[in-house]
């Protein structure tokens, strides 16, 4: 039975049809959405197929429809496309409708905290290559991001985060309990969310974090080249 597949299906359905709410328009913004997606996929599947390769986790072939690209699963390329997708969605949506920015406040003050712990995490579980690798990048990501746009999107990424949470729990909570998507304990902390490793939840983190902030970045930059060509 395919049921990754049908996870992909159902993570992205939804987002897609009510792309074209007219509060939302979200079917406008896919200039900025789709190469920042692509770009996220190229380098997340780069490092799924290292991890899967060395065995740091891996995938149950009856819950697949057993085409592969490399040693990925299609279920698993579709993956870094659907959950990106279906989670700037989400992050577009909270702007639309919830106009303050309730977190923006307080996320200088979260990022100078995450950074600090997630290097700590990571440098005494350097032999964790889930662990170590993922609170790495994350903490890198979080700066890289900070030094480009300050806190003027920070705030609104962390409360997408916290909303994403609801679906990251049920998507990754199906994969990891049958599971669909195994790991070797041994490269993480084998703390656990029900049946979902602690470093998935940092791990999809990277990953919105990433896909959000080429999204923003490639919008203010055609926005700075509108106003040059009218400024004309």
């Amino acid at each position: 039975m395919p049921l990754y597949l049908y996870l992909n299906i159902f993570t992205i359905l939804f987002p897609l049809l009510l792309s074209f709410d007219k509060k939302v328009a979200f079917y406008k913004n896919w200039p900025y959405l789709w190469p920042a997606i692509l770009i996220n996929a190229a380098l997340f599947m780069i490092w799924d197929e290292l991890f899967t390769q060395a065995g740091i986790w891996g995938f149950n072939p009856e819950y697949l429809v057993g085409i592969y690209l490399f040693n990925l699963p299609l279920e698993e390329v579709l993956f870094f496309i659907t959950v990106p997708y279906a989670c700037v969605f989400i992050y577009e949506c909270l702007n639309a409708y919830i106009t303050k920015d309730l977190l923006q406040p307080y996320a200088k003050g979260i990022t100078f905290v995450l950074i600090p712990v997630l290097l700590l995490l990571a440098v005494f579980n350097l032999e964790k290559l889930y662990t170590s690798i993922t609170f790495t990048l994350l903490a890198a990501m979080l700066g890289a991001h900070y030094y480009y746009f300050n806190t003027q999107k920070l705030g609104r990424f962390y409360l997408a985060y916290l909303v994403h949470l609801v679906p990251f729990l049920l998507v990754n909570g199906v994969l990891t309990y049958l599971p669909i998507v195994w790991y070797n304990n041994s490269h993480n902390l084998n703390l656990r969310i029900v049946s979902i490793p602690a470093e998935d939840s940092m791990y999809s983190m990277l990953m919105l974090l990433l896909t959000i902030s080429i999204y923003e970045g490639l919008k203010q930059h055609f926005a700075v080249k509108q106003y040059q060509r009218l400024a004309v």
